[in-house]
C-alpha cells in the first residue's frame, strides 16, 4: 500500500472555502481580564458549594464551563456592524450572571427554571471524559408535571452547523425562548459538542442528554420524536436509522447522508476507510425506515433537497414507506407552510406512539457494525464478516411462528414473548420456554449445521466473552474508544527510542487540543503509576510511549497483535525501525477484555476534517495502522504506510 499522507484534499479545502469558519474578532486585553476575574469569582463559590453539592448544581456549573471554553479558545467573533463589541462578549457576561443567579437560588433552596415555561438551559456530566455539558430544554406553556401519572411526549430537535456556535452562543439562542405555538411536548434542543454531525462523542451527547431528561421528568419513551434541519438533518438521518426503535417519528431535513457523492468524491478511499464509511453513511440504512415512521424535507431551490429524494428513491426500490416534503420556492430553509405538515406528521406519530413491547411483530433490520445492532426485540451479538451488509427481515406468520431471514449474522437474540417458536432461514427452534426460561432474551448460534438454540449456562458462557470476539461496544475501530469513559495514560519510565516518545507526545498533545476544542472536554491524562484497579475496570485505557517509558503498555503488550522491542516494531510480519515509525491500534485490554486499550492515538481525525465537513469525521486508520514519522519545526509530519481492520476475532485477515 503506498502511504497516506495526511494533507488536505481538494474537496476538503472546496468545503472549507464553501463553508469557512468565521474569523475571530478582536477582543482587548482589558475585556478578557475584566470576563476572566468575572468567571473566577462565579467558579470560586462553584467550588465552595461543590463541597455538598445541591441538586441541580450542574445546572450552574455549565454556565461557568461555557465561559470557560470561550475565553480559552478565544472565541469571540466579529459584531455584525462594525465598531460595535462582539456579541459573545454580552454572552459571556449573560452566561456569568446566569449562573451566579442559578447558584443563589440553590443556595437559597429554590429552583425555579425547573418548571419555568418556555427553554431553559439545562446541564449534565458526561461519563465520557467527565466534562459539563449543556443542553436546552423546553416546557410547554402551562406546564405541570404533576403526580398525575401523565408521561410527557418528546421531541429531540438536533440543531445546524453553526460555524461560530459554542456554548454562550447555544445559551443566547435559547435561554428564554417562548414555547412554540401550540406546543404540547417538552422538546430538548441537543447541544452535541458543538459541530459534528453527532458523531462519536457527539452522539453519546444525544442519549446522555435524553436520559438526564428523562431522569428529571416523566417522559413517556414510546412517544420520542427526533428531527433536526441542515447538520442537525445528516444527524437525524444517522440517528433514527441507526437506532430506529427509540423513535416514534424521524424528521430528517436537508441534511447529508453519505459521504462520497456529498464530497463529490471520485476516487475511492483506501481499504480501511472505505469500509469504515458504512459506520455512519446513512445511504446504506435505508432499510430501518421499515421500522420508525419517517418524513424528510428539503427545499425546491436547495442542493440539498438531492439527499432526501435520493433516500426516497433508495426506499422505494427495498419497498420500505418515507414522506418526502418539498417547500416551494425556498433554497436552504423550512417553507413555514410545509413546516406546519412538517410538524403535524410528528404530532400524529408522537400522539400515536410506538407499540408496547415485544412491539412490532415484523421487522427488516440492516446494519454494517455490531456497534448499531438492536431492532425492536432483535439483537446481533456477532457477524460472519465486519463492515459487510447484514440483514435480518421477518415476522410472525398467520401460523404464530416468527419467521425471520438472515445474512451475514453469526449469532443473534430474540425476545422470548415474540412468539413461541422462531424459523431462522428455515430451521424451527423453540423460543417461549427456551433456555430454561430464564432470560429475557433467548440467545441463538449459526453452526456448520445451521442455526442452534444456546441454553442457560452456555449462553452465560458466551456473555463472558473468553474467546474475546467481536461484540458490541468491542468492535473498534479506534474512534470508538472515546465515545465511553477513557482516560489517558502517559508513560513516566526510560523509552526505548527517543523520537517514538516525542511523536507520541505530541500525538497526545495534538489530541488533548482537538478535543478540547472540537469535542468540548478536557482529555483526562494520567501517568502509569497512577492507573488503579477502579480505572481498568471501568475506563478504556488509552496508552502513550513504549514499553519502556510506560508500564502499563509493557504489561499487556505480550498480548497484542504486535511485537515491539528494542530493535524493532513488527506488525503483520513487517518490521519497522521504531525511531521513524509508529503503531496505532485498538484491542480488548488484557487487563479487562471489556474495556479498549488503545495505542499513541486519539481521534483518527483531525483539526482540517473538524473545519472542512463533518462527513470527513470518519475513521482514518480503522483498527489497527502504522505512521510513519519524520520531524516537521515543533510537530511531526505522518503518513500512514499500512492500516487494517481486525476481523470478528480480533485478528488481521
Amino acid at each position: 500500500m503506498a502511504p497516506i499522507v495526511r494533507l488536505v484534499s481538494a474537496a476538503v479545502l472546496a468545503a472549507f472555502l464553501v463553508l469557512p469558519r468565521a474569523a475571530f474578532a478582536e477582543i482587548t486585553a482589558e475585556q478578557k481580564a475584566g470576563l476572566q476575574t468575572k468567571l473566577d469569582e462565579l467558579q470560586d463559590r462553584l467550588k465552595d458549594a461543590a463541597a455538598k453539592p445541591p441538586k441541580y448544581f450542574v445546572d450552574a456549573q455549565v454556565f461557568a464551563k461555557g465561559v470557560e471554553w470561550c475565553l480559552r479558545h478565544g472565541e469571540f467573533y466579529p459584531a455584525k456592524k462594525e465598531g460595535q463589541p462582539s456579541a459573545w462578549i454580552k454572552y459571556c457576561e449573560d452566561a456569568i450572571a446566569a449562573g451566579n443567579a442559578r447558584l443563589d437560588e440553590l443556595q437559597a433552596g429554590t429552583n425555579s427554571w425547573t418548571d419555568q415555561e418556555g427553554s431553559t438551559i439545562r446541564g449534565y456530566v458526561s461519563r465520557v471524559d467527565g466534562s459539563v455539558q449543556p443542553y436546552a430544554l423546553s416546557l410547554p406553556a402551562g406546564f405541570k408535571d404533576v403526580e398525575s401519572g401523565y408521561r410527557w411526549p418528546l421531541h429531540v430537535k438536533l440543531h445546524g452547523r453553526g460555524g461560530t456556535r459554542n456554548e454562550v452562543r447555544f445559551f443566547n439562542e435559547h435561554a428564554g425562548k417562548k414555547p412554540a405555538d401550540g406546543q404540547n411536548w417538552i422538546q430538548l434542543d441537543v447541544f452535541g459538542r458543538t459541530d459534528n454531525a453527532y458523531r462519536w462523542s457527539g452522539e453519546t451527547d444525544v442519549f446522555e442528554a435524553l436520559k438526564d431528561v428523562q431522569r428529571r421528568y416523566r417522559i413517556d419513551d414510546l412517544r420520542i420524536a427526533l428531527w433536526g434541519f441542515s447538520m442537525g438533518g445528516a444527524g437525524a438521518w444517522h440517528l433514527g436509522l441507526h437506532h430506529p426503535s427509540k423513535w416514534s417519528s424521524v424528521g430528517p431535513g436537508a441534511g447529508f447522508v453519505d459521504f462520497y457523492e456529498y464530497q463529490k468524491q471520485t476516487e475511492q478511499l483506501p481499504s480501511h476507510q472505505h469500509r469504515g464509511l458504512h459506520i455512519y453513511d446513512a445511504v446504506d440504512y435505508t432499510l430501518n425506515m421499515a421500522n420508525v415512521p419517517l418524513c424528510t424535507y428539503g427545499g425546491e431551490l436547495d442542493a440539498q433537497l438531492v439527499a432526501s429524494t435520493k433516500m426516497v428513491d433508495l426506499a422505494k426500490e427495498a419497498d420500505v414507506p418515507v414522506k418526502l416534503l418539498i417547500g416551494p420556492g425556498v433554497g436552504h430553509k423550512f417553507h413555514p407552510d410545509t413546516f406546519k405538515e412538517f410538524m403535524a406528521f410528528h404530532a400524529e406519530h408522537t400522539e400515536k406512539g410506538r407499540r408496547r413491547y415485544p412491539g412490532n411483530r415484523s421487522i427488516r433490520f440492516v446494519t454494517w457494525t455490531l456497534k448499531y445492532n438492536r431492532c425492536e426485540w432483535l439483537r446481533i451479538d456477532e457477524l460472519e464478516k465486519q463492515y459487510e451488509r447484514t440483514t435480518v427481515e421477518g415476522g410472525v406468520g398467520p401460523n404464530g411462528v416468527l419467521s425471520l431471514a438472515t445474512k451475514n449474522v453469526a449469532a443473534l437474540r430474540i425476545g422470548r414473548d415474540v412468539a413461541d417458536q422462531v424459523e431462522l432461514d428455515g430451521k424451527r427452534l423453540q423460543l417461549q420456554g427456551a433456555a430454561e426460561d430464564l432470560l429475557p432474551d433467548v440467545l441463538y448460534e449459526k453452526t456448520s449445521g445451521g442455526w442452534e438454540l444456546v441454553e442457560y449456562e452456555d449462553t452465560l458462557a458466551f456473555d463472558e466473552n473468553g474467546t474475546v470476539n467481536k461484540r458490541h461496544g468491542l468492535q473498534g475501530p479506534i474512534d470508538d474508544a472515546f465515545m465511553e469513559s477513557f482516560v489517558c495514560v502517559r508513560g513516566t519510565g526510560q523509552p526505548w527510542s527517543a523520537s517514538q516518545q516525542a511523536w507520541a507526545d505530541w500525538t497526545l498533545s495534538r489530541f488533548e487540543q482537538e478535543f478540547d476544542k472540537w469535542l468540548r472536554g478536557k482529555v483526562p491524562v494520567i501517568s502509569d503509576s497512577a492507573l488503579t484497579d477502579e480505572q481498568i475496570a471501568n475506563q478504556n485505557l488509552i496508552l502513550f510511549g513504549d514499553p519502556g517509558s510506560n508500564s502499563v503498555l509493557a504489561r499487556v503488550l505480550d498480548k497484542l497483535p504486535v511485537k515491539w522491542t528494542k530493535a524493532g516494531l513488527e506488525v503483520n510480519g513487517q518490521t519497522y525501525d521504531a525511531d521513524s515509525h509508529g503503531v496505532a491500534l485498538i484491542y480488548p485490554n488484557p487487563l479487562n477484555p471489556r474495556r479498549y486499550v488503545v495505542i499513541n492515538s486519539g481521534h483518527t481525525m483531525h483539526e482540517q476534517d473538524f473545519k472542512a465537513s463533518n462527513s470527513w469525521l470518519f475513521p482514518k486508520l480503522g483498527d489497527i495502522a502504522v505512521q510513519k514519522f519524520e520531524r516537521d519545526g515543533d510537530g511531526f509530519k505522518e503518513a500512514t504506510v499500512w492500516a487494517e481492520l481486525f476481523d470478528g476475532h480480533w485478528r488481521l485477515p
